[in-house]
């Protein structure tokens, strides 16, 4: 038998995308899965806990497929170019926030950012989690002298925020049904590892 709170989150995610978010009420959950409002309470407290649970699963499935559940950064950073790194963990990250369910699942929540407090907290944790794995990628290429950041923190801060920023930018042109921006998220790669990135010269003469 399929999982009931499984059940309770796609039935949420259904009704969000066909009403918004913000309109989904626990007894539309109850009716949509098929119980009662009572027994949709024995599995979740509020529509901000299932919102939440919904977030986590999509997020963890999304990562599995996407083979991204734990980065190596010894692995990840060996010989390599600061460019060649950035555009396999931007590509990653890409790939896993490109799942059907979890891209529509974004549509809603920055859709409804503005007026709802669960959807914010969302972004604000999704963001959070971007910064924090940038840093200790940036940690490890510093280390390794593949890069020189100066300061790793505001650099890992900027970087994660444009992606974001240009990640949201192509899903409001595919909203609006445009073209994406397919070579802004390369070039922006290029120029930051020509800013940042040690070359095998560069070593060379450091030695």
């Amino acid at each position: 038998m399929k999982d009931r709170k499984e059940e309770i989150i796609a039935a949420t995610l259904t009704l969000a995308a066909e009403n918004g978010l913000g309109t989904v009420s626990m007894q539309q959950i109850a009716e949509r899965v098929g119980i009662t409002k009572a027994s949709l309470y024995n599995h979740f407290s509020s529509r901000d806990e299932i919102v939440s649970a919904m977030y986590e699963r999509l997020r963890q499935a999304s990562r599995d497929q996407a083979q991204t559940e734990k980065t190596d950064y010894d692995m990840l950073t060996e010989d390599r170019s600061l460019k060649d790194v950035l555009t396999e963990a931007v590509g990653s990250y890409i790939r896993m926030v490109s799942d059907p369910h979890m891209n529509l699942f974004y549509r809603l929540i920055m859709s409804e950012r503005s007026i709802s407090r669960e959807a914010a907290e969302i972004m604000v944790r999704e963001t959070k989690t971007m910064i924090n794995a940038t840093k200790a990628l940036f940690y490890a290429l510093q280390v390794k002298g593949i890069a020189d950041f100066g300061s790793v923190d505001p650099a890992a801060f900027s970087f994660a925020m444009a992606v974001h920023a240009i990640i949201e930018y192509r899903f409001d042109l595919q909203q609006a049904g445009l073209k994406a921006a397919e070579d802004m998220m390369r070039d922006y790669i290029e120029e930051f590892s020509r800013l940042y990135g040690i070359t095998k010269g560069d070593k060379a003469n450091e030695k």
